[in-house]
C-alpha cells in the first residue's frame, strides 16, 4: 500500500511540482518516491500502473462507501474515474504545466457492494494539447473483468 500524506506539510509543494514534467511527478508517486494524496486512503483506492497516457488506480468498495440503499455511493465511482482519467492527462505535460478538472462525465453500467472485490480504474488520453487534455476512464472488476462504469473528462492545462 501506499504512503499516503498525513499533513499538508507532506504533500508535494507547487514548486517542486512545476520543476517535474507530469509523468516524473505521477510516477514518483507510483513509486513511493512522493505522498499519495489522502483521498487515495480515505476513499481506499492506490496508483497501481502509470505511464505516458495512461493511469491506473485500483480500489476496493468498502462499507464506508455506502449510499442508503446498501450499493456504493456514485461520487465513490466519480472519484475514481476523475482521478484516473485526470492523472491520465497529467502524464502528458511538460514540467511547468499543470492542470484542473474542467468537466467529466460518468456512466454507472452496474451497482458495486461493499463485498464486490477490487476494481481498476484506468485512464487513457485521447488528446493533449497545449491548453486542453481530454481523457477517457472505466472501472473494470479485478476478478470477473466486468465494466462497471465509464466516464470522460476534459482538462484546463494551465502554467505554473
Amino acid at each position: 500500500m501506499p504512503k499516503y500524506a498525513q499533513s499538508l506539510e507532506e504533500l508535494a509543494k507547487p514548486e517542486q511540482i512545476a520543476a517535474m514534467s507530469g509523468l516524473e511527478f505521477i510516477t514518483a508517486i507510483q513509486r513511493g518516491e512522493l505522498p499519495a494524496p489522502p483521498i487515495g486512503e480515505t476513499l481506499d483506492y492506490w496508483m497501481e500502473e502509470a505511464s505516458e497516457g495512461r493511469v491506473v488506480f485500483r480500489g476496493k468498495p468498502t462499507f464506508k462507501a455506502m449510499n442508503p440503499i446498501g450499493t456504493i455511493h456514485g461520487g465513490w465511482f466519480g472519484t475514481l474515474l476523475d482521478s484516473c482519467m485526470a492523472c491520465a492527462v497529467q502524464t502528458t505535460l511538460p514540467a511547468g504545466r499543470g492542470y484542473t478538472t474542467l468537466e467529466y462525465k460518468i456512466n454507472i453500467i452496474r451497482p458495486l457492494f461493499a463485498n464486490s472485490g477490487e476494481v481498476r480504474a484506468i485512464g487513457e488520453v485521447t488528446h493533449a494539447g497545449r491548453r486542453t487534455g481530454v481523457a477517457e476512464g472505466r472501472i473494470v472488476g479485478v476478478d470477473d473483468g466486468k465494466t462497471y462504469a465509464t466516464g470522460s473528462t476534459t482538462c484546463l492545462v494551465y502554467q505554473f
